[in-house]
């Protein structure tokens, strides 16, 4: 890590210790080539798209699970969850097949589907942490005082579990934006990520551009971790 901010804010290719002086040529660089600027586009797009769709659907799917009781629903929460256990290769190639015999792959459908796979448990695991510390006595009283179920949900649920809602919509923005696995087996020329790009562009050349992003990624990642850690604490969702 040391080796990459030290090449990031170096004014040559090359690394030299101690740095003759601190240089932003190649954050320059990043913003002035357009195949950077395209790719970062395709991750926002993706963002937009992935993060409320992600944030909504496994918010339902974190109350349904800790509020219904049904058979066979520890094994539903399994099945929600296994993307964290299965290796992102073995999801990429599985997805490849899918998409393929529907016609999907190469589309930003494809990409969208892919990123959601990934995030998806982390909206809900973190969702789920703060549901379980939810006192169910809090919405019977409400409902018990005359407000409907969505009145109850909308005034006094929500507001309760918005600590482990904003964590996972901080994990999905930050697994979306870092995926690399799935995207690679996904995407097209037209719809290349951040993350595929730097593989790319590692695998035909290279320069500190590659470590400049590298360093906003970190950066990235640490503010992410705070915000998590403010909101429903690391240690209950890692």
């Amino acid at each position: 890590m040391f080796v990459i901010f030290l090449s990031a804010f170096s004014p040559t290719e090359y690394p030299t210790f101690p740095p003759s002086s601190v240089s932003f040529r190649w954050f320059t660089a990043l913003f002035t080539n357009s195949d950077w600027g395209e790719a970062l586009r395709v991750s926002l797009i993706l963002l937009l798209i992935v993060t409320p769709l992600t944030v909504i659907l496994g918010t339902a799917a974190a109350y349904a699970l800790g509020r219904l009781k049904f058979r066979g629903r520890e094994a539903i929460r399994s099945f929600m969850l296994s993307p964290l256990m299965i290796p992102q290769v073995v999801l990429g190639i599985a997805l490849l097949y899918e998409f393929t015999s529907l016609g999907l792959i190469n589309t930003l459908t494809s990409l969208v589907i892919g990123h959601m796979v990934i995030a998806f448990p982390f909206v809900v695991r973190t969702v789920s942490v703060s549901v379980s510390s939810l006192d169910p006595k809090l919405e019977s009283a409400s409902m018990s005082l005359g407000a409907g179920r969505w009145t109850t949900f909308r005034k006094i649920t929500l507001p309760l579990i918005k600590p482990g809602i904003i964590a996972g919509t901080v994990f999905s923005v930050v697994e979306s934006f870092g995926e690399v696995s799935i995207s690679l087996f996904v995407s097209s020329p037209g719809n290349i990520t951040v993350p595929v790009r730097i593989f790319n562009y590692i695998d035909q050349t290279f320069d500190p551009s590659v470590n400049a992003i590298s360093v906003l990624f970190i950066a990235v990642a640490v503010v992410a971790m705070i915000i998590i850690d403010r909101a429903v604490g690391l240690t209950k969702v890692l």
